[in-house]
């Protein structure tokens, strides 16, 4: 076959082509919907995902912790490895529609019997390439998959990066709101110490009994024993914030709750945004486009390969012959490959890419939904916990006005017992260790919203 029939071969098969036997991809539909956000539905496209998490935290302690965190953790290092792997194979799939090309070198010898050593018969010095056509859209597929596997690596290592700054956040706030129970607890048994000696004392002027006595330094020891795991939990806390951090387990610097301002900007955007700002969102729908192109991929696989090779040098039956110019040759030579019968491979690869595309569509769409979800449980703890503040600082007034009051009525009124200070004592600490939760769930809702629609990472 001469050139001009090898072209005119293309150029029929191509026109063949027009029949698309790849499609190209179109994202699903509806992904998301204005009811995804459960009472918040807004057109404001303002948003607090795009705010970088520098402007978001604005605790300089907790600004280097993130920084830190950025810089050492080993999930994102292990998410970078990844990109880098993605990032080969999108190259190595743009060299595949190039040609390829080997250098070779040849020396034929025949033994004939009069002789002891081979008789040298050709010297060749040839290169030689082949090319394989891309008439069906196979190696440009690949090609697209590859580049969706790098941006779902990408939009992965995103994904961690986002996760890694709520989790420091959310360990960093925990840290403070144990600091701040540990710092009440320890109030709380000081104040039962003077307590069981004016107990003590009462005691003595016959106004209690030695009931009251034992009932106040129980009292006092069932909030001391609080105090270990108190302890246990911060050390705990400071630990898992280090391995965050890519560092061994050590003490954590941090400020104090009181200091921390909750943030009143909670806007959520679009739902539709989460498209553009959430990565695992974006993660899950790279790998439904991947799936696409396998489909594509397995298509082609029932067609016929064109593969066009050739081979150009020199050749001679001396090795000083092989660089005369007139020793040139070169061939050119064409080939067709049509499956006829592959035992149903195919057709079975064809089936896979297919059931992996459902499987990927759902998952997308159940991410978008898990998505809503989360800003929806974000907002409302944010709004509980706000409901709760002015409830929580009323409760603690009255229960610290109850505890003096009946304290007060313990010296002087036969009515009262010491069963009702506790009563009293007990609900109060209880209410101070809730309203220091009440705080915490006021940032930690701040910090999931914040995640939750996708911030962080920018």
């Amino acid at each position: 076959m001469n050139l001009k029939n090898i072209f005119l071969s293309i150029l029929v098969i191509s026109l063949i082509n027009a029949c698309k036997v790849t499609q190209q991809y179109t994202q699903p539909a509806n992904a998301t919907n204005n009811n995804l956000y459960r009472g918040a539905s807004t057109a404001d496209s303002t948003t607090i995902a795009n705010i970088s998490w520098k402007e978001m935290f604005t605790d300089n302690l907790l600004q280097s912790l993130i920084q830190e965190g950025i810089n050492n953790n080993l999930d994102l290092k292990i998410a970078v490895a990844r990109l880098k792997t993605a990032n080969a194979n999108v190259k190595q799939s743009k060299l595949a529609l190039l040609p390829s090309a080997d250098a070779n070198a040849v020396a034929a010898f025949q033994r004939v019997p009069s002789t002891q050593f081979g008789v040298p018969q050709a010297y060749e010095l040839f290169i030689s390439s082949s090319w394989e056509a891309d008439i069906w859209g196979k190696l440009s597929s690949a090609k697209r998959a590859a580049l969706a596997s790098l941006l779902q690596s990408d939009a992965y290592k995103r994904a961690v990066q986002t996760q890694l700054v709520a989790d420091i956040a959310t360990n960093y706030y925990m840290l403070m709101a144990l600091d701040a129970q540990l710092q009440v607890t320890l109030q709380t048994v000081e104040n039962r110490k003077q307590e069981v000696e004016t107990m003590k004392t009462l005691k003595e002027s016959d106004v209690v009994t030695g009931a009251a006595v034992v009932q106040s330094a129980a009292n006092r020891y069932s909030v001391e024993i609080t105090i270990p795991d108190l302890k246990q939990n911060i050390r705990e806390t400071e630990n898992a914030l280090s391995i965050l951090l890519g560092r061994s387990p050590d003490s954590i610097s941090r400020s104090s709750l009181e200091q921390q301002v909750v943030t009143s900007n909670l806007a959520t955007g679009v739902p539709a945004q989460l498209l553009a700002n959430r990565p695992d969102v974006q993660e899950a729908e790279f790998q439904l486009r991947n799936s696409f192109e396998q489909i594509n991929i397995a298509r082609t696989y029932f067609y016929p390969t064109l593969t066009i090779t050739g081979q150009a040098g020199l050749s001679g039956t001396a090795i000083a012959q092989i660089f005369n110019p007139t020793t040139f040759f070169a061939t050119l030579t064409a080939g067709l490959l049509q499956p006829i019968f592959d035992k149903g491979i195919n057709r079975q690869r064809l089936t896979t890419a297919q059931a992996n595309q459902e499987e990927y569509l759902a998952d997308f769409k159940k991410t978008i939904l898990a998505a809503g979800q989360e800003v929806s449980n974000a907002l409302y703890s944010y709004q509980a916990a706000k409901d709760k503040e002015g409830l929580r600082g009323q409760q603690i007034n009255y229960l610290q006005k109850s505890v003096e009051y009946t304290k007060e009525l313990l010296k002087y009124s036969s009515a009262t017992n010491y069963t009702d200070v506790l009563t009293s004592e007990q609900a109060l600490l209880a209410a101070q260790l809730s309203s220091v939760n009440d705080k915490l769930q006021q940032l930690t809702a701040v910090v999931n919203l914040y995640r939750s629609l996708g911030g962080g990472w920018k």
